[in-house]
């Protein structure tokens, strides 16, 4: 089963969706499963994993119904607060629906560089385990540090790295990035998507080139049964079209000597994520 890892559907309210600024006019719109659905069938995919867009728990409501009602949406990464006190009670909740195989919170809007390291937040990370769910670490390069030890620290604890955390690939820089994502694939209950890179480099002149010094780490790095693909839609607008952005990852994988597309394409994502 072929499955887009990362994706995310809004009914674009500007209040709710403070963080597409005046650059992201392209997302000031709605995006929801009927616009997806044409897009993944075009590109051979059987389903795809929404995931948070909101800090609330309303959003995790929304994504929840929204998988009820389309079957191509296989699971479901929502937001609740993991500082609470309540947290066990909010996830078991949740998890009543079978889709919900996920949680992830904004690390990388937290004024905080170490918001990980937090002992209510590494509470919260505690709780998962008991739902079987995942963890998507979204961040930002300079969090790879503590990103490390919170992966350290839960080694039974599922995580993924999204959007192989934003390299700055429209400054060319990768050595110290590099670094650090060498030293997380070394941890062996971490995943990694190769996903949102676009929006990294430069958005209206990219070339397939630009990516592959960074997907030539990410692939020397994780072994091919860690990593999975992901659109970042309707993010990726912002650069790219839908099939640009999978096109830049099945094309490099086509030049490797493996045979494991089939993983990278999707059955990573699923024994990840444990898709039904």
């Amino acid at each position: 089963m072929r499955i887009d890892s990362h994706q995310h559907f809004w009914h674009y309210d500007p209040v709710q969706y403070d963080w597409i600024d005046g650059r992201m006019a392209r997302l000031k719109n709605d995006f929801l499963p009927p616009q997806l659905e044409n897009l993944l069938g075009n590109n051979a995919f059987d389903g795809c994993v929404a995931v948070q867009a909101r800090q609330t728990e309303e959003e995790t409501t929304f994504l929840l119904n929204l998988a009820d009602q389309f079957d191509f949406i296989k699971g479901v990464v929502g937001w609740v607060n993991l500082c609470s006190s309540n947290v066990k009670e909010t996830l078991a909740r949740f998890s009543q629906s079978k889709k919900l195989c996920g949680i992830r919170h904004a690390i990388q809007d937290e004024q905080d560089d170490h918001f990980m390291l937090r002992d209510d937040f590494q509470q919260g990370i505690s709780t998962l385990a008991a739902f079987d769910l995942a963890y998507d670490i979204l961040i930002y390069p300079k969090h790879l540090e503590p990103a490390w030890k919170l992966v350290h620290d839960f080694p039974n604890q599922r995580f993924v790295i999204d959007h192989i955390a934003k390299p700055f690939i429209k400054e060319r820089k990768v050595d110290s990035w590099s670094a650090d994502i060498q030293r997380m694939a070394q941890l062996p209950n971490v995943y990694c998507k190769v996903s949102g890179m676009v929006t990294e480099a430069s958005w209206d002149s990219w070339h397939h080139s630009d990516f592959l010094p960074y997907l030539d780490v990410v692939f020397e790095s994780f072994d091919v049964d860690k990593i999975m693909i992901g659109s970042d839609w309707p993010v990726c607008l912002l650069a790219g079209s839908y099939n640009e952005v999978i096109d830049i990852v099945t094309d490099y994988i086509s030049t490797l000597e493996l045979d494991a597309d089939q993983e990278i394409l999707g059955l990573n994502a699923c024994n990840f994520y444990k898709l039904k």
